[in-house]
């Protein structure tokens, strides 16, 4: 196995020789463990935590797998192969109220905002509109994320989706002033507004713009009521030949660049995909130190 003398930053963690090692130690000592036993018991001995208290055994097992590829450990061989359970999931449709609703943001309240990421009910009612209605769809949600419903009375209008921020985005980055450890140490400390819907039939002057306000003044404290941990930038890519980011901007959110059109597959730059506007909206004015040296 490879040495490494000096320490190596992996799923956001810092690595070191020695503990490469007692990885390796693990995984002689315990030759019939599975991948998920290393990784739960892994998170245990280092005593790896989110800020909620709970023990990050996925992330571990992410880790491994990141030092397996680099040559590091090796890992022992999968019990089974893995499926993907978001393509596998079937979500119902539903009917919905889409009366046109042509009337003044004051006449329409009040309105009802919710996260409903606990809620079930609520999750799936989001997740049939998103299906249905949103332009790229939606299958499901992983990692740490935030699900907002807007409503009058029974009728959904309106559905917001937060979830993990791109690992690396130039522009972004540029803005912000990290470096490129400090973006591995407190990218949990983003969000990216994954997905924005106002349903058919709510023609509403300004709705959208109230929505991001109203969402965006509750979000860092449900984060950190969910997740142990707040958020101080929250990020969106509009797709630059469908829309002009026209909410985003009536909302307060800074335009700081646009993507280049390639994927993170894309290693040739040989495949070409729709250029994507950057909107920014940092929730505190401290946010670039925090994100550049970590909370005090």
């Amino acid at each position: 196995m490879p040495v490494v003398s000096e320490t190596a930053v992996v799923q956001g963690r810092e690595v070191t020789g020695a503990d490469l090692e007692q990885i390796r130690e693990l995984i002689r000592a315990h030759p019939d463990w599975s991948r998920r036993r290393l990784s739960e018991v892994l998170a245990a001995e280092w005593d790896w935590r989110n800020a909620a208290g709970r023990l990050k055994d996925m992330a571990a097992r992410s880790l491994l797998v990141k030092l397996d590829q680099r040559g590091w450990i090796q890992l022992p061989p999968r019990r089974w192969a893995a499926t993907n359970r978001m393509r596998a999931r079937v979500i119902a449709r539903r009917r919905w109220d889409t009366t046109p609703l042509p009337v003044t943001l004051a006449e329409l309240r009040p309105l009802e905002v919710r996260e409903v990421g606990g809620d079930v009910e609520g999750r799936e009612t989001l997740a049939a509109a998103l299906a249905e209605f949103h332009y790229l769809g939606y299958t499901g949600s992983v990692g740490e994320n935030a699900q907002y419903l807007i409503t009058q009375g029974s009728r959904v209008l309106a559905g917001v989706l937060f979830g993990s921020a791109a690992w690396s985005c130039r522009d972004r980055d540029q803005f912000i002033g990290w470096s490129g450890e400090a973006r591995a140490r407190n990218l949990s400390f983003l969000t990216n507004n994954q997905r924005f819907l106002i349903l058919p039939g709510v023609r509403v002057p300004h709705l959208g713009s109230w929505i991001l306000g109203r969402v965006l003044r509750r979000l860092s404290t449900d984060w950190q009521a969910k997740y142990g941990h707040p958020i101080w930038l929250v990020e969106t890519f509009v797709e630059r030949e469908r829309f002009r980011g026209t909410v985003y901007r009536a909302a307060n959110w800074q335009h700081v660049g646009a993507t280049q059109g390639r994927t993170r597959q894309d290693r040739n730059t040989t495949l070409r995909v729709p250029v994507k506007d950057i909107y920014v909206y940092p929730l505190a004015r401290h946010f670039r130190e925090v994100l550049a040296h970590g909370p005090a």
